[in-house]
């Protein structure tokens, strides 16, 4: 097996900062206080790597794009493109052109940015790491060709259905797959996704690694919620006065509880809600850390037809919020109807670890369900 690594630096570092995304707003991200979260993700997805196929062929592309993460892993890997021409920029420096030449590189086909095709053979499996961005990046770069792409999720916005479940699963699945198929890469305007859009675009068709635990792209309508968002409502009517802080996550299905509680919901973020009124609005990590309490509930919904309850759109809710909070995972029946199981990729396999099993999900204004965290 050769495997071409390809790592976006940036992927993912406007999740925990507030910003939904990095598209355009590195230098923001970074003023922000943000951090590289894909090294970690790559580094994870090689650790597994080395373990289930410690013979793997691998190259790589010149740091900040993946080099010296993958040696780290203990592969020997052959570098067969530098797209900065020697220097070495900031991980802030890189760009889509960057990503897009390795990858024509790394498939042999080279491009009009001058980067030269590998002298190699083609790689058998290119798999990156970022978010829906650098999914749709690659894709372009591989269109004429035969070579698979596989993501390892790093980004805020996953929605194609290119991803692994996890960094581990890439590895899993990077090791094992026998064929492939043609699935849709799909991505959506961060701007409109700011502003409570969600209007996923279709960017390309790729050739996928076939495995049962690649996510599905579809997003499935919640269906009605409003006696669901009646009930948990008047729960949270019940502790006002008592201190008790909630952290409701994004999505429509909580946005219904923000309006039953009486104030516009930040579109697609994290509003903090404490003793009958909101005292942070679409909050980043750092603040919703300062506005814990000693009593604390987190209130989430899964993502329809993926299932995940973390990782997927609200990384300001990071492992070190879910430590300190009570969980309470609201749904309608429809939205669970089409996931066989919830799912969580927090950052901290450890606290997967511990977050798996079984769980009782709120779907009506009394009713639950119990439900399977995988």
């Amino acid at each position: 097996m050769h495997v071409g690594i390809a790592v976006n630096p940036v992927a993912g570092m406007g999740g925990r900062v507030g910003l939904k995304g990095t598209d355009g707003k590195v230098a923001e991200a970074v003023e922000r206080g943000a951090e590289p979260r894909a090294p970690d993700r790559a580094r994870r997805t090689l650790d597994r790597l080395a373990a289930v196929a410690p013979d793997a062929a691998v190259s790589v592309a010149a740091d900040p794009m993946g080099e010296s993460v993958v040696r780290e892993a203990g592969f020997d890997p052959v570098r067969v493109v530098d797209p900065f021409g020697g220097e070495t920029p900031e991980p802030t420096g890189t760009t889509a052109a960057h990503t897009a030449a390795v990858v024509r590189a790394f498939a042999g086909v080279g491009g009009e940015d001058g980067v030269e095709a590998s002298d190699g053979d083609p790689v058998d499996l290119v798999l990156f790491v970022g978010g829906d961005g650098t999914a749709a990046d690659v894709a372009e770069a591989l269109e004429g060709t035969d070579v698979p792409m596989l993501g390892v999720p790093a980004g805020v916005k996953v929605y194609s259905s290119v991803f692994a479940v996890s960094p581990e699963d890439a590895a899993e699945v990077a090791a094992s797959f026998s064929r492939t198929e043609r699935r849709e890469v799909m991505d959506i305007d961060e701007d409109a996704y700011r502003e409570g859009e969600v209007n996923p675009t279709l960017r390309g068709v790729a050739h996928v690694p076939v495995a049962d635990d690649l996510q599905s792209s579809k997003q499935t309508a919640s269906g009605t919620v409003e006696s669901l968002a009646e009930g948990v409502a008047a729960d949270v009517r019940e502790r006002d006065g008592e201190g008790v802080t909630f952290v409701l996550g994004p999505g429509s299905t909580v946005g219904a509880i923000k309006d039953e509680l009486g104030f516009e919901p930040s579109p697609i973020g994290v509003d903090v809600w404490r003793d009958g009124e909101v005292i942070v609005r679409d909050a980043t990590e750092a603040a919703i850390l300062d506005a814990l309490g000693e009593e604390n509930v987190v209130v989430v919904s899964p993502i329809g037809g993926q299932g995940f309850v973390f990782g997927r759109g609200n990384p300001q809710i990071s492992p070190a919020v879910i430590r300190r909070c009570d969980l309470r995972i609201v749904a309608s029946r429809a939205k669970l109807d089409d996931v066989r199981a919830l799912r969580v990729d927090t950052d901290d396999p450890d606290l997967d670890a511990e977050l798996a099993g079984w769980v009782r999900v709120r779907v009506g204004k009394f009713e639950t369900r119990m439900m399977k965290i995988v």
